[in-house]
């Protein structure tokens, strides 16, 4: 699309943007677009088998799987809020984005986001307390404070990304706005305003320290007491039967986290990068969790990889 907004453009209330899909190749963009709906749908299958299994097992209605459909519903809502714009972009070159829609993509995307990495948290907590008191486990994580776990950390990430839509409201926009992914990001929304961007800067570093920073402090913090606690038990066949047991949530931490640190790099150290390689690693950030985290969980977790073989035999 051939629209460059100028110094002169009036400013509207509802201004249009247009999103980028890899600068250069939009000869194949169609081409492209076949490995990311497989991955579309590897993710949409895969985060519905495994909620679909801990439904219908009565022997996985624990903690643990609860805490896991909670990171496959993530999943799932990650994957939704991203492929229309994707799709949109890479099969019919439409890139323009009414100004609503964006913000209510880049909200949900931040939310879904904000969602994945409490539950992570959650999800150390209940190994924490697996390996330090396994008879103790269910008496102390039951329903009631498993629900209640899920009540905070979705309350905590409304009220964190509810502010983030009206700060963007407020900013003046050119008539015509180019982002820099396929989907839209709060901060690529605030890269384009042109009025005082103070209090937006200002709430969005609030919610990224209030949010993954800390969620990042409490999982090295779990881990450290895991890491401990495993290490005083004393029969070595027990140390290594409990950090397995943690092993397919340290898969899904790397997995969500080093996609994400390896883009704050890029933007902090390369920001005289290729385009491409920004928009490569924001779609892996993006894609590769949904996809990834019910294969780790598939192969990785026994009793979900029995239950699921089970289900193919009949």
């Amino acid at each position: 699309v051939d629209i460059m907004p100028s110094a002169n453009d009036s400013f509207l209330t509802s201004p249009v943007f247009l999103l980028t899909g890899l600068p250069g190749l939009e000869h194949v963009h169609v081409w492209i677009s076949i490995p990311i709906c497989s991955m579309y749908l590897t993710a949409f299958v895969g985060n519905c088998t495994i909620l679909f299994i801990i439904r219908t097992e009565q022997s996985l209605h624990e903690p643990m799987y609860f805490f896991l459909s909670m990171l496959a519903l993530s999943d799932l809502g990650l994957s939704s809020s991203t492929l229309p714009s994707m799709l949109s972009v890479f099969w019919f070159n439409y890139r323009a984005i009414p100004f609503d829609a964006c913000l209510a993509q880049a909200y949900f995307i931040h939310t879904f986001s904000i969602i994945e990495s409490a539950v992570l948290v959650a999800m150390a907590l209940d190994r924490f307390v697996a390996i330090r008191e396994p008879l103790r486990y269910t008496s102390i994580l039951t329903n009631s404070v498993v629900t209640k776990i899920a009540m905070g950390l979705t309350i905590r990430t409304v009220l964190l990304n509810f502010p983030g839509p009206f700060l963007a409201k407020r900013m003046q926009y050119h008539t015509v706005n180019f982002l820099s992914y396929s989907f839209c990001l709060h901060q690529d929304i605030m890269r384009m305003a042109q009025s005082d961007r103070r209090i937006s800067s200002i709430y969005g570093l609030t919610v990224i320290l209030s949010s993954v920073a800390l969620d990042s402090l409490f999982l090295v913090v779990s881990y450290i007491l895991i890491l401990i606690t495993v290490l005083r038990i004393a029969s070595k066949e027990q140390r290594s039967k409990a950090f397995n047991t943690c092993i397919s949530h340290i898969c899904a931490v790397l997995i969500f986290y080093t996609p994400m640190i390896g883009l704050s790099m890029i933007h902090r150290f390369a920001q005289n990068a290729s385009p491409t390689l920004h928009i490569v690693t924001a779609n892996i950030y993006l894609l590769v969790p949904p996809v990834m985290n019910p294969i780790v969980y598939s192969v990785k977790t026994k009793q979900i990889r029995t239950c699921i073989l089970r289900k193919l035999r009949r």
